[in-house]
């Protein structure tokens, strides 16, 4: 079974190695011949051993018995694995090889239990989607090969973080991802929009993955170990202020890894990036690698009360204001960015209540109707030429299968029934309001928490129901364009997407509908009702503004509250007054201290050392008349010292 694990993440990075530097062999002919060829190669290069870890990933699963029939536990137990191949209580471990680093070892190996085998398919299963919609999306991009890839490497750091069974072999994957982000979203790196999204991007994870690493350190030094396992076991011998200093340190790397409040900013901006590249981040990889994270090392944060207070104040801070945010953008895309960050807070209010599963099974139905939702926002934007809701629609009847696919993905995400979004937030719900009576919150913050939620479903319904309305119905603005040539005619067609993005949009939209269903026997009626009738609360008030004038933007609702709004509430602006300008400010204060005083006693030196050789340079200038008076003046002195003074 570790084989199969191993396989699974090594295949993409030997498909990323093939892609990078094979794609254009033999002959690296840069011609437009030699563009469709290189990209036709990287393509299978690209796909073929995606699909292959999917399989083996799906197969996985199956054996090991991963799902969510039964509302069980999904992470497993400190004594999940034997550590030598063997199976243990909630999973299989295998050690390829320890490195002694002359004080803790590193255990070089993998893990596969239900947390594990749930999250791969996941990860194969959208990552396949997305390489084969980009071969249609990215058709005639000469740096196709290159972005496939950094895909297939990204997938593959993604497997290896989740099948790591240890904490620094994780943190190998962890950082890898953090690269191929940056060069992924400033893959159309011309637009100087998008090198400083991608360079946001990395600096604000980074920042993140600072804490992040020092909590493995003090976790790692507290057990003795940075095996998984080993760490879990440890948990109830280690300390209070031990357990709440790690995993504080940790919730930093999870916070900007999953787009978190304070560490959110980055993902609205990655949205510079190809639209299949945000599928990828939103639905299966970047993002859901701090929840993850959570979930993997949860009973060392169940032991940290005060860390799970603090998870609970950041997750009902970042659902609803995420939530108004993306009530007041007109970029498609930047709607569904916000709405990432307000659904993976819900991930993190269900840890925050002490239920990982509900958070796990939100995680893959979110997985699957994000995908689905970019995907579709993709062929949305391929047709129209825009990001822009305010240059869309009316496109049901042009756009068909987008249409009742886009309206799946919107309903799973507003939580409606069949959708698979409505089992998953019910149990999201029902743990959160469980956490008001009994659970690891105060008060304060379970209270805190549930009418956060609560109030984010109605908004989450009323920006949902506006995207599909301003994309689907009404009529399309009327754009004045140039007078064609003489003799010629302007003809503007919609029509769907190549059948390479149409039919990952088409499979996708079946777990987004269904996959929830595995789960209906376990729905809280009570709760379920509740959340459906806010939710459509919501999305009835939005269609009622926009049945009165369907020329406008529904968004006028908010009143007085939209340009905030839309501004994210200020909160880049707010990071750039007190962080970017006094930073940068500070830089340029050390430049030109490095080039007026460092470098300038350098340079001062030098000019003084010429002005001494200058001096020097009046007595060689090659007369032997002067050498032979200088050299007799100095014997008269010498023979005038020696009768003197001696």
């Amino acid at each position: 079974m570790i084989i199969f694990a191993a396989l699974a993440v090594l295949l993409p990075f030997l498909s990323a190695a093939a892609g990078l530097l094979g794609s254009r062999w033999p002959g690296h002919a840069r011609d437009e011949q030699g563009d469709e060829r290189a990209n036709r190669r990287a393509a299978w290069v690209a796909v073929v051993p995606t699909g292959i870890s999917a399989v083996l990933a799906g197969w996985l699963a199956a054996t090991h018995g991963a799902g969510f029939g039964g509302g069980e536990v999904l992470t497993s137990s400190p004594s999940g694995g034997t550590g030598n191949g063997g199976p243990g209580t909630d999973g299989v471990t295998g050690t390829l090889t320890v490195v002694d680093t002359g004080s803790i070892p590193i255990s070089v190996g993998l893990v596969v239990d239900d947390l594990a085998a749930t999250a791969g398919v996941l990860v194969t299963v959208v990552a396949l989607a997305v390489q084969i919609y980009s071969v249609g999306y990215l058709r005639g991009d000469r740096r196709y090969p290159s972005y496939s890839a950094f895909i297939s490497l990204f997938t593959s750091a993604m497997l290896l973080v989740v099948y790591a069974a240890d904490l620094l072999v994780l943190y190998v994957g962890w950082e890898i991802m953090g690269l191929c982000s940056y060069l992924l979203i400033g893959h159309w790196w011309e637009d100087r929009a998008n090198s400083r999204a991608a360079v946001k991007a990395f600096l604000v994870t980074r920042l993140g993955d600072v804490g992040f690493l020092f909590g493995i350190f003090v976790l790692g030094a507290a057990a003795d170990s940075f095996k998984i396992n080993d760490v879990l076991a440890a948990v109830p011998q280690m300390s209070s202020g031990t357990l709440i200093a790690a995993t504080l340190l940790l919730l930093a790397g999870v916070a900007g890894k999953s787009a978190q409040v304070p560490l959110h900013t980055w993902l609205p901006d990655a949205m510079a990036g190809p639209t299949p590249i945000s599928a990828l981040i939103h639905a299966a990889t970047m993002v859901a690698a701090g929840i993850f994270i959570v979930a993997r090392l949860y009973p060392a944060f169940l032991a940290a009360g005060p860390t799970l207070d603090v998870l609970a104040v950041l997750a009902a801070l970042g659902m609803l204001g995420a939530a108004l945010a993306a009530l007041a953008q007109d970029d498609l895309k930047r709607v569904l960015a916000y709405s990432t960050i307000s659904q993976l807070a819900y991930m993190a209010a269900a840890l925050a209540a002490g239920s990982d599963s509900a958070a796990i099974f939100h995680l893959v139905t979110h997985g699957a109707f994000k995908a689905l939702l970019f995907l579709c926002a993709g062929a949305v934007i391929h047709a129209v030429g825009s990001n822009l809701m305010s240059m869309m629609g009316g496109l049901r009847k042009e756009l068909p299968i987008t249409f009742v696919t886009m309206t799946i993905g919107f309903a799973a995400l507003m939580g409606l029934p069949p959708a698979s979004g409505f089992f998953s937030k019910d149990e999201v719900l029902a743990a959160v309001e469980q956490a008001v009576s009994q659970g690891p919150l105060t008060d304060a913050a379970a209270l805190l928490l549930y009418g956060s939620a609560l109030a984010t479903v109605a908004v989450t319904g009323a920006y949902s129901t506006r995207a599909w309305l301003r994309t689907f119905f009404g009529t399309r603005p009327i754009v004045a364009l140039p007078e064609p040539a003489p003799g010629t005619a302007r003809v503007i067609e919609t029509h769907e997407a190549p059948a390479t993005m149409k039919w990952p949009i088409i499979v996708l939209a079946v777990p987004a509908l269904l996959l929830g269903l595995v789960r209906i026997a376990d729905v809280h009626w009570g709760t379920a009702g509740l959340s459906v009738a806010v939710a459509l609360l919501g999305a009835g008030a939005v269609y009622a503004v926009w049945r009165s004038d369907p020329l406008s933007d529904p968004a006028r609702m908010l009143g007085p509250l939209r340009a905030p709004c839309e501004r994210a509430f200020y909160v880049d602006s707010v990071y750039q007054w007190v962080f970017a300008r006094p930073v940068l400010a500070l830089a340029r204060l050390v430049v030109r201290t490095d080039d007026r005083v460092v470098d300038g006693a350098v340079r001062g030196s030098g000019r003084v050392t010429l002005g001494l050789s200058g001096l020097v340079r009046l007595t060689q200038n090659g007369n032997a008349q002067l050498y032979v008076t200088g050299l007799l003046a100095g014997v008269l002195l010498i023979s005038v010292g020696a009768v003197m003074f001696g």
